[in-house]
């Protein structure tokens, strides 16, 4: 399995209704898209102060890397990664991306 880690420092003048609507777009994408096996996301609540921005982290993972490089350029993936990348301070340099194998 591939675990996808994404940090988002999200804009501060997002609305709670907008990081709500985010979230259950991303959460959404269990369902149109072949291979997720799990998503869960959250604000960040860390009391050492290391996020460098960052206020908001989700995980999605993949039964294989060939679900996650499906996943990439897959049409659902992308409107929704450029609603994320549009709530963002920074556009694309307010996410912080890593994956790795479980």
């Amino acid at each position: 399995m591939i675990r996808h880690i994404v940090l988002a420092n999200l804009r501060s003048d997002l609305s709670p209704a907008e990081k709500e609507s985010l979230f259950a777009a991303l959460a959404g994408m269990k369902e149109h898209i072949p291979g997720i096996v799990a998503f869960t996301a959250g604000a960040n609540n860390s009391p050492e102060g290391l996020d460098r921005g960052h206020s908001h982290g989700f995980t999605v993972d993949f039964v294989d890397a060939a679900a996650r490089d499906a996943y990439l350029p897959h049409p659902h993936h992308v409107k929704v990664a450029t609603q994320l990348v549009g709530a963002t301070e920074g556009g694309v340099g307010g996410l912080l991306v890593l994956d790795y194998e479980i």
